[in-house]
């Protein structure tokens, strides 16, 4: 049996902070976009805001170069999800199929560069991971747009478990890869 020590604990509980922040704020700007909510101006921009605090996070580790580097790939997933809800409500198929192709390919490039600068990080478990978030924020979009809010809620529970699975493989490759910053 092994413990984790304050060090390794604040860890986890930063990655989880910044998982949790990532899945409700994505969930309260699809409500505003789709509910067309006089606030979604200040909630899009919250959002925006998760990908330079993980940049912050990041940066101890990986250095500014890299940490930018996926706050930008971040960045690019949000901006990616917005304009395709924002297709799909205007029911513009072909540019909402057109823009899920991007976000998909982002969530590619997401994976790749996660996977590339930890070693004890595989892409193939970033690609699973990230996936099934971007099927799961695409299901929020929709059933929220067919006004199916009991399946929303239900679709909800499993991006927020799917988040914290999420902020602990991202912690415990950190804490593996660098053992001596947590002694």
């Amino acid at each position: 049996m092994s413990c984790i020590n304050k060090k390794e604990l604040n860890l986890i509980k930063e990655y989880r902070l910044l998982w949790n922040q990532h899945s409700e704020w994505t969930r309260m700007a699809i409500n505003a976009i789709v509910l067309e909510l006089p606030n979604e101006d200040e909630e899009v921009a919250r959002l925006l805001r998760n990908p330079l605090d993980f940049g912050e996070a990041l940066e101890v580790y990986y250095g500014k170069r890299k940490s930018d580097q996926f706050a930008d790939l971040l960045t690019e997933h949000l901006i990616l999800a917005a304009d395709m809800i924002k297709a799909m409500m205007a029911g513009n198929n072909s540019e909402a199929e057109r823009i899920a192709r991007l976000w998909y390919e982002n969530g590619d490039e997401i994976a790749s560069f996660l996977g590339s600068i930890n070693p004890c990080w595989s892409y193939m478990k970033w690609k699973e991971m990230f996936f099934m978030h971007l099927l799961y924020v695409q299901d929020l979009a929709t059933t929220m747009m067919n006004q199916h809010y009991e399946e929303n809620i239900r679709i909800y529970d499993k991006l927020e478990l799917e988040a914290m699975e999420m902020a602990d493989y991202m912690s415990c490759g950190i804490i593996k890869q660098f053992p001596r910053k947590f002694c």
